[in-house]
């Protein structure tokens, strides 16, 4: 028996002795922050003390020793503040980078936080200081209750010296944000980065722990209420964008194409969209190398304006087979991937194909976008698989809503390269929808024995269906040219054709307000009905009428009217479109107060002038001319008379001009003369006495009685310049010339008169 114990007990030790021993916990915040990615997702133990920097009700925790520092998921509630001196029990992590899971969170004593360190943009997005507790300067440029999980916080967007980052503020008393607009503000937090479904950086958050940490530095110059009012289509007058991003290079493997659209290029487990605009053909599966700017859209990396340079080395990237719950994780964004699904639609658009697929009972799509029309390139055939069979289709995981899985699963879709990407796997099952409503039908025109009247049915269904799909195909081509650069004459034929398709080929046509007349009118009405209907504008009198002639024995039905409430809906639309941008153009080209040329429409033109004499080896002219004593006239009648000066002006002067020359406003009471056709300077400097001259007679002005008049100096191309620029500045320094010897003829007068 002692024997038998004495093994017993041998076997037992070198049983512990060749058990391998537990790692040691990690005993300081240094030690965890030293690790590499796989060792921190080896979950091993820690044990140590640090100093809470932040923590919220979404449980949380930063904690920092030093300058060292990280985050901790608390395993519960606690009631925690910054300053708290905490010991952590638990075990390491990996994320973007090591952090902790807790298992228990114990409270040693309360204190201080750590100093915060004074941060620069650079440091922020090169994650120097990520989990630290840094103080940043910067402006806000928008301030918001907002609620995340439930809980709501104050969200502030802040731009610094460099770009743009955001914070979180605990708390959401609304009140505490007045003023805060275009401050200039010191916020102190702690560093968190906003990670992509990758968990790669795509931007930077302070965690607040409260708006006391906000402190306002300089108020913005003006409030909010007091702004001016912008129209709205002028807002961009506010708009100025000063951007120092630097280009950057990628390497990596193209594996999808949108040509004049974007490329993703994979390198490994990186995947990167690329937007270019480049058509230039590439190949899938060839290495290449890209540069463009960074960029995050939708919450993922992105590279923008991107030029691709491809390489004849070929190193293609094999497709990766992932399950639907892979995906959502959104771990596979933009990677080159296959999933299977059971095909619930097969839809062929206008500019895209798309399969319906339905994978442990989610629905994703599988999209082939179509060549560009102007390509030339054929769209190949729909390819055709039945709703139910089970295929593995293979492209780019692009994700369609959100970006970070901690917030929920990411929605994606997949890009088919071509419809080789599709491969069926399994037929669709026997008992399906379809087949079970074919059966039920085949019973049904046995039992009732009215095959006939039900293939007539049928018949008169169909072609109504096929009716209305031509006529919501032929709607959405309308709305298409309209939005598009195709005449609005065209836009209106195709609708009253479209209207005479729907009422059975009755002639349709449209009378414009103007006076203009499209469509296929009769020569003779009688014996017909007609009906009409009022094209209304958004404002204003009726922009026209749309008629159809009927015969007058058919009684009037419901789809009539249907037909010519659609049809004056899209002629609405088309016509206002085409007068909107009408209107835009001339804005552009048009000074608004006086209804001539602006600077930018004459700095055209005298460009393209410059060009055409060069070519032609002609002269021509241009005229600089100033209001003398303008300010005088706004300041003693205010600026009311002051704009009725300027536009009665530029009436004067452009009754002086021939039909080819050109006058502009270049600003203010500055305008500039364009003289074309010309043999020589006495042709040029007579219309400049013309000009000069057109101001003897007083302006009458709202009872003002106002003697004006102008200085003038004029060039010659090519001899006093050739270029725009040049020709500018002679013929400005010209009148200028012209202006100071007035002032001194009128300080020669006034001496002599006193004398």
């Amino acid at each position: 028996m002692k024997n038998l114990l004495s093994i017993l007990a041998i076997f037992l030790g070198w049983t512990l002795l060749a058990w391998p021993a537990a790692p040691p916990a990690l005993a300081s915040l240094s030690a965890v922050q030293a690790l590499s990615g796989s060792e921190a997702q080896k979950g091993l133990p820690v044990v140590f003390e640090a100093t809470v920097t932040y923590y919220d009700s979404l449980s949380s925790l930063f904690v920092q020793e030093g300058d060292s520092a990280i985050y901790v998921r608390a395993a519960a509630a606690l009631n925690l503040a910054p300053g708290d001196r905490v010991q952590v029990r638990g075990k390491t992590h990996m994320d973007f980078h090591p952090d902790v899971f807790s298992d228990e969170v114990k409270l040693l004593r309360h204190g201080s936080p750590p100093a915060p360190v004074s941060a620069e943009f650079g440091q922020l997005f090169h994650a120097k200081l990520d989990c630290e507790r840094v103080t940043v300067r910067a402006t806000v440029r928008s301030a918001d209750v907002v609620t995340d999980s439930h809980f709501p916080s104050i969200y502030l967007e802040l731009l610094m010296d460099g770009g743009y980052i955001e914070a979180s503020v605990i708390g959401h008393d609304a009140s505490t944000l007045k003023g805060l607009l275009d401050a200039e503000v010191e916020v102190t937090g702690v560093v968190t980065g906003k990670l992509d479904s990758k968990n790669q950086l795509a931007g930077i958050l302070l965690a607040v722990p409260s708006m006391a940490s906000v402190k306002v530095l300089k108020r913005a110059p003006t409030s909010t209420a007091s702004l001016p009012l912008t129209p709205m289509d002028e807002i961009l007058k506010g708009y100025y964008v000063r951007d120092l991003t630097r280009r950057v290079r990628v390497q990596g493997t193209v594996t999808y194409i949108e040509p004049g659209s974007a490329v993703v290029m994979q390198n490994g487990s990186r995947s990167l969209w690329i937007n270019t605009q480049s058509e230039v053909p590439l190949r899938i599966g060839y290495l290449a190398d890209a540069t463009g700017f960074p960029e995050v859209r939708n919450g993922d990396l992105a590279l923008t304006r991107g030029e691709i340079s491809e390489s004849n080395t070929l190193a293609p990237i094999s497709p990766t087979l992932r399950t639907w719950q892979e995906l959502v994780s959104g771990i596979n964004s933009f990677d080159l991937v296959s999933v299977d699904g059971q095909v619930l639609a097969s839809i062929r658009g206008h500019s895209q194909d798309e399969f319906v697929l339905v994978a442990n009972g989610h629905r994703f799509s599988a999209i082939y976008r179509h060549p560009d029309p102007t390509s030339g390139l054929p769209v190949p055939a729909l390819k055709k698989i039945s709703p139910g069979t089970r295929i593995r289709v293979t492209g780019i995981c692009k994700p369609t809503y959100g970006a970070y899985p901690l917030q929920g699963p990411v929605a994606f879709d997949v890009l088919l390269r071509s419809f080789d990407d599709v491969a069926i796997v399994g037929p669709p099952p026997l008992l399906t929808t379809r087949n079970l409503l074919l059966l039920v039908g085949l019973l049904l025109a046995v039992v009732f024995a009215v095959g006939a009247r039900g293939w007539m049915i049928e018949r008169k269904v169909r072609r109504q269906t096929v009716a209305l799909a031509y006529v919501e195909q032929r709607r959405s081509r309308i709305l298409e040219d309209i939005n598009g650069s195709r005449p609005l004459a065209e836009v209106l034929e195709d609708i009253t054709e479209l209207v005479s398709f729907k009422l059975s080929g009755a002639p349709c046509w449209c009378q414009i307000a103007e006076g203009a007349k499209f469509g296929n009118r009769p020569p003779r009405l009688t014996g017909l009905r007609i009906i009409q209907a009022d094209i209304p504008a958004h404002a204003g009198p009726i922009l026209g009428t749309i008629f159809a002639a009927l015969n007058s024995l058919a009684k009037p039905h419901a789809e009539e009217a249907e037909t010519l409430t659609m049809a004056v809906g899209l002629a609405t639309l088309a016509i206002e479109t085409r007068r909107l941008y009408s209107d835009l153009r001339r804005r552009s080209e048009f000074d608004q107060l006086t209804d001539i040329r602006n600077r930018s429409s004459l700095d055209a033109r005298l460009n393209a002038l410059v060009g055409e004499s060069r070519q032609n080896e002609a002269i021509f002219g241009l005229i600089y001319i100033d209001l003398d004593d303008f300010k005088q006239v706004n300041d003693r009648c205010g600026h009311h008379v002051g704009d009725h000066y300027l536009q009665q002006a530029a009436e004067r002067m452009n009754r002086q001009l021939r039909a080819h020359d050109l006058l502009a406003r270049l600003g203010g009471d500055e305008f500039a003369v364009l003289v074309q056709l010309v043999s020589g300077r006495a042709d040029v400097d007579e219309i400049a006495r013309r000009l000069e001259h057109c101001f003897d007679d007083p302006l009458s002005i709202d009872g003002f009685l106002l003697q004006g008049s102008a200085s003038v100096g004029l060039a010659i191309y090519p001899e006093d310049g050739v270029t725009g620029d040049s020709l500018l500045k002679a013929a400005d320094a010209a009148m200028y010339q012209a202006k100071n010897q007035k002032i001194r003829e009128r300080r020669v007068h006034l001496l002599k008169t006193q004398a």
